[in-house]
């Protein structure tokens, strides 16, 4: 990706510590600066300390009242 007014690359901040990346092939680890920042990150997602926003998941309880309604509902054959 290219700035619109010349043939440099566009620069992004590296997520994990804010230093100016140029988004270019051979930015190997882009959009972090290092493979440090990259596994640093990595590491985050792998512990759960970044995740991404959802409902919060069922618990056996509240499955187990899902599947008998469902079991109520369904038409016998």
């Amino acid at each position: 990706m290219t700035h619109p007014a010349n043939d440099t690359p566009m620069e992004v901040n590296c997520p994990h510590c804010g230093q100016k990346v140029a988004w270019a092939p051979e930015s190997t680890y882009r959009p972090f600066c290092s493979k440090r920042c990259q596994l640093i990150d990595f590491g985050a997602w792998a512990e759960e300390s970044h995740r991404i926003a959802g409902e919060p998941a069922m618990d056996e309880a509240d499955l187990d009242t899902l599947l008998a309604q469902a079991d109520k509902d369904a038409p016998l054959s």
